[in-house]
């Protein structure tokens, strides 16, 4: 009666294990996670997300202490208005009140040459009755001289005054604004980096830091998965493998799936592999097999990772 009865435990066993139809397998559902990243060193300020919270693409995930950058935005910032400021006043030449000033010694110049011209006028005339001797009337005409090359100097100096640098140092304050300028787009950027928000919209896996804590560069902060990052891999044999083709849709059963849930063909891979340990198939066994991915529908009540699937190849 004992041996009876082993017996009929074990054809209940084997009828549990019941082989699959050929154009059924056994997968299991993976993802593809983002690992988001402090792209700076720096203390965590805020982090606004938790565990299976539902984000959209650039909503906020995470904050980094910005002090420091806000200073430097500063900086720069001011240093750019001080270049700009350099760039405008050589362009313009000197300031009116500069101007005005050598206006005014143009006038005094004008004034003085004139009296001059008067004296060597009245000298000439002396000096052709002879009462005015050679020697006066060489003095009054040195003066004119005199008088008429400080009158064009003050000219030369006016019109420089008028005219704006030479065009080496505008070329040089030009490259100081534009320095000035990339400068200050740099610090913006390094600011904006102090504030990471969500690339894609999905799921928050996991937050991996809290807020508070020391998060070095490159060091993740939260996992996310995103809507359209869910995959099914199942393994085909030999025989059917030429049955899949990249963006045919296969069809996903599982405990509590959805009806109707199905797949796009992502990758098949190129190379064959043994069954792997976690498909516990006895006919598929130390068989060669191709893997083969392929990307879930977004649909309610999809599987979660790790669940295992029967995956069905459509016609």
């Amino acid at each position: 009666m004992k041996r009876i009865a082993w017996l009929v435990v074990a054809l209940a066993l084997a009828g549990c294990d019941k082989p699959p139809a050929a154009d059924t397998f056994q997968g299991y559902v993976d993802a593809d996670y983002l690992r988001i990243a402090a792209p700076e060193a720096g203390w965590l300020t805020a982090v606004p997300v938790v565990n299976g919270a539902q984000v959209d693409a650039g909503a906020p995930l995470f904050s980094l202490d910005d002090a420091l950058q806000r200073a430097t935005v500063a900086q720069a910032g001011a240093t750019l208005s001080r270049a700009e400021s350099d760039l405008a006043d050589l362009l313009k030449g000197a300031r009116p009140e500069e101007i005005a000033s050598v206006e005014a010694q143009l006038a005094e110049a004008e004034a003085t040459l004139e009296l001059a011209r008067q004296q060597l006028v009245r000298q000439e005339a002396l000096a052709r009755t002879r009462v005015a001797s050679e020697q006066t009337l060489d003095q009054a005409r040195a003066a004119a001289e005199q008088a008429e090359a400080r009158r064009n100097r003050i000219r030369a100096d006016l019109a420089t005054a008028r005219l704006p640098a030479r065009a080496d140092r505008i070329a040089a304050a030009r490259a100081a604004v534009e320095a000035a300028r990339a400068a200050l787009e740099q610090a913006d950027w390094h600011l904006t980096q102090r504030r990471v928000t969500s690339p894609a919209a999905g799921v928050i896996d996991d937050v991996v830091r809290r807020s508070g804590e020391w998060v070095p560069g490159s060091g993740t902060v939260i996992s996310l998965l995103p809507r359209d990052a869910t995959k099914v891999v199942f393994y085909v044999p030999e025989p059917q493998r030429n049955a899949v083709r990249l963006g045919a849709t296969v069809a996903v059963e599982c405990s509590g799936c959805p009806p109707g849930l199905v797949a796009r063909v992502s990758r098949i891979a190129q190379e064959a592999e043994y069954t792997p340990p976690v498909i516990y198939s006895r006919e598929t066994r130390a068989k060669l097999v191709w893997r083969i991915e392929a990307v879930l529908a977004d649909a309610p009540g999809a599987p979660s990772p790790g669940q295992p699937v029967s995956v069905r190849i459509l016609p």
